[in-house]
C-alpha cells in the first residue's frame, strides 16, 4: 500500500460578494495551470430559506515521478447564497453573496503503484529508500507542494476580497 505524508491544512471563511461561477472557473483554473487533474467528488446544492446552500468536494493529483504524487483535497462550503445585484464599474451586475468556506488539504503519496509492497523485504527497502537514500528529496517535495496548497488558499482568499470591494 502507498504511504501518504499529509503536509498541509488550512482554511480560509468569509463572508464576501462574488460570482459563484467565476470563483468556481478561478479555483478548478488555477489547479489545471499547475498541472493537476481535478477530480469532482461531491456536489450538492440545497435550497434553504436563508438561500442556498453549496458542498463541493475536489480531489487534485499530480504524478510528480514514478513514486511521487501530490494530492490536495478542496473541500467548499457556501452557506446562504443569494443573488445580489451591486455597481461594477458604474453598471449593474448580478452577483452572489453568502458565506464561503474553502479547505485545503495535501499530501504527498509514496509508491503510488505499490511497486515496493511485493514482499517484505521490498517493503523494508523502501522504508530503508525513504529514510536515507531520497530523506532530502522528500523533504524537498513536501515544501514544494506545502508551497503550492498555501498559494491556492491564498488565491481563494485574494479572489474573494478583490470581487467583494464592488
Amino acid at each position: 500500500m502507498s504511504e501518504k505524508d499529509r503536509v498541509f491544512d488550512s482554511k480560509i471563511k468569509q463572508a464576501s460578494v462574488f460570482e459563484f461561477k467565476e470563483f468556481y472557473r478561478f479555483l478548478y483554473t488555477w489547479l489545471s495551470d499547475n498541472e493537476y487533474d481535478v477530480t469532482e467528488k461531491v456536489y450538492s446544492e440545497k435550497i434553504t430559506p436563508s438561500g442556498k446552500e453549496i458542498e463541493i468536494e475536489w480531489e487534485a493529483d499530480r504524478k510528480i515521478s514514478d513514486y511521487f504524487k501530490f494530492v490536495i483535497k478542496v473541500t467548499w462550503r457556501i452557506l446562504g447564497m443569494v443573488d445580489v445585484e451591486v455597481q461594477k464599474d458604474g453598471k449593474k451586475a448580478k452577483m452572489n453573496k453568502g458565506v464561503v468556506e474553502v479547505k485545503a488539504s495535501a499530501w504527498i503519496t509514496k509508491d503510488y503503484e505499490s511497486r515496493w509492497e511485493a514482499n517484505a523485504f521490498l517493503k523494508f527497502m523502501r522504508g530503508v529508500y525513504d529514510r536515507y537514500v531520497i530523506r532530502e528529496r522528500i523533504q524537498t517535495y513536501e515544501n514544494k507542494l506545502f508551497g503550492e496548497a498555501d498559494e491556492l488558499i491564498a488565491q481563494a482568499k485574494a479572489f474573494l476580497e478583490l470581487e467583494g470591494e464592488h
